[in-house]
């Protein structure tokens, strides 16, 4: 029995030894089969590998400059588009007297887009040329005007013929279309004005109290 045992741990010996010289001849054949490259050569590739990875950079750098050149125009057209929103403007006709007051939002054609007085704001006769009332019907003119997309005006304030002042509303009404956000382009007096005309009443003597 040992000298079996003996046998097999030889054998076992002889195999590892075998293995490793078996791999060393493997690899010096493989070694002998490559083609020697010179160092030159080498060198060579090395350089081109190097410039070819640095190339994609330059070109990625590039590809980046051309996208942001053509990004700017972008914004400045969304700029330009911003800026290029259209402005409505309306002709506002307001009429104010010591008893009432009347306003007209028209278009530049002429056409009436919305028309309120202070009757439509109070019940009160005496409340109707009212600075407050007043303003309680621009509000309501100014409605009409976001509806119908308008943002300016040009205000005619007209009083009534022969007299020198417009009534207490018109003031009033301009202030509030301003703190609202309209653009108020002009003021215009459009009171017409008598040249002779008709005789006044009163009689001889005037008007007596």
């Amino acid at each position: 029995m040992p000298k079996e045992i003996e046998k097999t741990e030889k054998k076992e010996t002889e195999k590892k030894k075998t293995k490793p010289k078996i791999k060393k001849e493997i690899e010096k054949k493989k070694q002998e089969t490559k083609p020697k490259i010179p160092k030159t050569l080498k060198k060579d590739k090395v350089n081109k590998d190097k410039e070819k990875k640095e190339e994609p950079k330059i070109e990625k750098s590039e590809e980046k400059k051309e996208e942001l050149k053509d990004k700017k125009p972008v914004i400045s057209e969304k700029i330009e588009k911003r800026k290029e929103k259209k402005e409505r403007i309306g002709v506002l006709n307001i009429y104010t007297t010591f008893n009432n007051t009347l306003m007209n939002l028209t278009d530049l054609s002429g056409r009436s887009i919305a028309k309120f007085g202070g009757g439509q704001s109070t019940k009160q006769d005496r409340l109707k040329a009212n600075p407050t009332i007043a303003m309680f019907v621009s509000q309501r003119i100014a409605e009409e005007a976001r509806d119908n997309g308008i943002t300016g005006f040009y205000v005619k304030i007209r009083a009534k013929t022969g007299q020198n002042n417009p009534g207490p509303g018109a003031h009033a009404a301009i202030k509030s279309l301003t703190r609202a956000g309209f653009r108020i382009l002009s003021i215009m007096d459009t009171t017409r004005v008598p040249r002779g005309g008709p005789k006044k009443k009163g009689g001889r003597r005037g008007r007596r109290p």
